[in-house]
C-alpha cells in the first residue's frame, strides 16, 4: 500500500482524487488545502481521514510515502522541496514552477534526495497523444507541423469548475507549458527557434489575454500555438498533427483523423483518462524504484524554452 497526500483541494486536486479511486494499492491519508471549508468538504466527500490547511502537518502524517501537489503554481516549488527533503516522493502538477530557476532548483533537490519526482505533464499521458507517440517511435509517422489552439474565456481568477482562485493563471507558464513540452516530446528535441508575441495586458489581472508562439525542432518540425482568454467558446486545447503519413485531430483523450474519422483508443493504455494514467505512472515508478516518465529532469527543457519566450515578451507582472 502506498500512502499518499494531496496538496490542493481545487479542480485539479479533485481530478486526482477521482483518478486514484480507480487505482489499487494506493490510499489518500491526508488533504492539505487552502480554504478550511472547501478542504473539509472535499476530504469528507472522498473519505480522506485527515485534512488541514497546514502543509507541514500533512508531511508529518505517520506512514506517508508520497505527495501529489495540485496547489497554486506560486507555491509548487516550496511544497515540492519541502516534500522531497522530508523523504517523500512527489508528483508536481503542471507547471512545476513559474520560472526556469525554480524548475532547475527542484531538479537539483531531486538529485540530492534521490526520491521519485515527477512533473504532471498530462498531455504525455492522454491516450490521444500516446497513440501519436507510439506511431512516431515505431517509425510510422514524422511530425511536420503541430497547429494548436488553446482557448478560454476568462475575466476573473476562476478555476475549471468556475470557483474563485487565490492566484492568477497565465497563458505562457501554464497553458503554453502543456503544448511546448508536448511538441518537444513528439518532435524529439528542444526547439532551435522559439518566438512569441502577446496582446494587451489586462488592466485588472495584469496578464496578456492573447498570445502566439512559434517553435522549430531540430527535426525541422514546426509548432504554431495560439492562446487566448478572450475566446467565447468552444473551450480547451485543440491539436492538429500534420505528419508525413497522416493528419490527426486530438482533443484531450479523444482522437480522429483529419477527415474527422474517430480513432479507437481503447487498446492504447489501461485507461482512457489521462490524469489516471499520469497517477498510475507515478505510483508504478515508486513501487519499481525507477525514474518516472515525465520526470522533473525530463521535462526541464520545456521550462527552458518558456524562459526563452518570456525573455522576448518581457517578464509579466501580476497586478
Amino acid at each position: 500500500m502506498i500512502n499518499v497526500a494531496l496538496a490542493g483541494q481545487g479542480a485539479f486536486g479533485v481530478k486526482h482524487l477521482e483518478a486514484i479511486a480507480n487505482i489499487d494499492g494506493v490510499k489518500v491519508i491526508s488533504l492539505a488545502g487552502g480554504r478550511p471549508e472547501s478542504t473539509k468538504e472535499v476530504a469528507e466527500r472522498f473519505g480522506i481521514p485527515h485534512w488541514t490547511t497546514d502543509f507541514e502537518e500533512t508531511l508529518a502524517q505517520t506512514g506517508l510515502d508520497a505527495v501529489i501537489i495540485a496547489s497554486p503554481t506560486q507555491i509548487h516549488r516550496a511544497q515540492a522541496e519541502q516534500s522531497m527533503r522530508a523523504g517523500k516522493h512527489v508528483l508536481v502538477e503542471i507547471p512545476v514552477a513559474d520560472s526556469v530557476e525554480d524548475a532547475r532548483a527542484l531538479v537539483d533537490v531531486q538529485r540530492e534526495t534521490g526520491v521519485v519526482a515527477m512533473a504532471g505533464h498530462v498531455r504525455r499521458f492522454n491516450p490521444s497523444h500516446q497513440y501519436i507517440h507510439q506511431r512516431i517511435v515505431r517509425g510510422e509517422l514524422n511530425i511536420q507541423q503541430m497547429d494548436v489552439q488553446t482557448y478560454f474565456f476568462r475575466r476573473t481568477n476562476t478555476n475549471a469548475l468556475g470557483q474563485p482562485r487565490s492566484w492568477t493563471d497565465h497563458l505562457l507558464w501554464h497553458h503554453a507549458c502543456h503544448t511546448v513540452d508536448l511538441f518537444q516530446w513528439q518532435a524529439g528535441g528542444t526547439a532551435e527557434i522559439a518566438q512569441a508575441i502577446q496582446g494587451p495586458i489586462h488592466p485588472t489581472l495584469g496578464i496578456a489575454m492573447d498570445m502566439s508562439i512559434q517553435l522549430k525542432a531540430p527535426s525541422g518540425a514546426i509548432l504554431t500555438l495560439s492562446l487566448s482568454f478572450n475566446n467565447d467558446g468552444p473551450f480547451g486545447s485543440f491539436f492538429r498533427y500534420i505528419g508525413d503519413t497522416g493528419t490527426y485531430l486530438a482533443y484531450y483523450d479523444d482522437l480522429s483523423t483529419g477527415k474527422n474519422e474517430k480513432i479507437d483508443l481503447s487498446g492504447v493504455a489501461v485507461s482512457n483518462n489521462g490524469i489516471e494514467l499520469e497517477d498510475r505512472e507515478f505510483f508504478a515508478a515508486i513501487a519499481e524504484h525507477r525514474e518516472p516518465k515525465s520526470s522533473l529532469v525530463d521535462t526541464l527543457p520545456a521550462y527552458e524554452t518558456l524562459a526563452r519566450l518570456e525573455e522576448q515578451l518581457g517578464r509579466f507582472v501580476v497586478a
